[in-house]
């Protein structure tokens, strides 16, 4: 089974480092991954070892924080100190199982919506590039280049950022409580 990414992160990945690579030790700086990203990946590859399981640390909470800077109540719910959550598992180098030499093996409609969205992030309605090993950025001479180079729109980028949200445990929109009864009402 082998999927390639003909875009500019295949070429990333033949120059490396990647976002797809973490510093030995450094993993407890990785995204959680929500039970439907998971599952999503599951119907992709077969067999185990793909996730880790990891301790909500204190570096961990506050880079969520720093992510949701309107939510940060709301991620120290989610993401307890003494709880744990589930990230993508690395190898003995830090990078990614699911990196292979030509790129993530997954497609991207597989892949977890960091991942999607990364470099980029949503900071409220406003669009942000996120300081990291990428290809794309160093390339890029502004946003729009850079959402050309990965493929993405800011409208997507928004409905990918508003879906992560959700998958996460957040509500889609910045600054609202899921927690709050008349946003989690189901209706009849």
């Amino acid at each position: 089974m082998k999927w390639t990414d003909p875009s500019v992160c295949a070429a990333c990945a033949g120059q490396g480092p990647t976002c797809c690579e973490l510093a030995p030790g450094q993993e407890e700086s990785c995204f959680p991954l929500s039970r439907v990203e998971m599952d999503r990946i599951r119907e992709f590859v077969n067999g185990q070892g793909w996730f880790a399981l990891e301790a909500n640390s204190a570096a961990f909470v506050a880079n969520v924080c720093r992510l949701f800077p309107a939510d940060k109540r709301r991620a120290r719910q989610l993401f307890a100190r003494g709880g744990e959550h589930y990230r993508l598992a690395v190898d003995a180098s830090g990078a990614c199982k699911l990196l292979g030499e030509t790129g993530c093996v997954l497609p991207a409609e597989a892949r977890p919506y960091y991942c999607r969205l990364f470099p980029l992030w949503m900071d409220g309605d406003k669009l942000r590039v996120l300081e990291a090993h990428c290809l794309a950025r160093r390339r890029a001479r502004g946003p729009e280049e850079l959402l050309r180079q990965v493929g993405l729109t800011a409208k997507t980028v928004h409905d990918l950022h508003c879906r992560l949200r959700l998958a996460w445990g957040f509500s889609p929109c910045a600054g609202e409580d899921l927690t709050d009864p008349i946003l989690s009402r189901n209706p009849k």
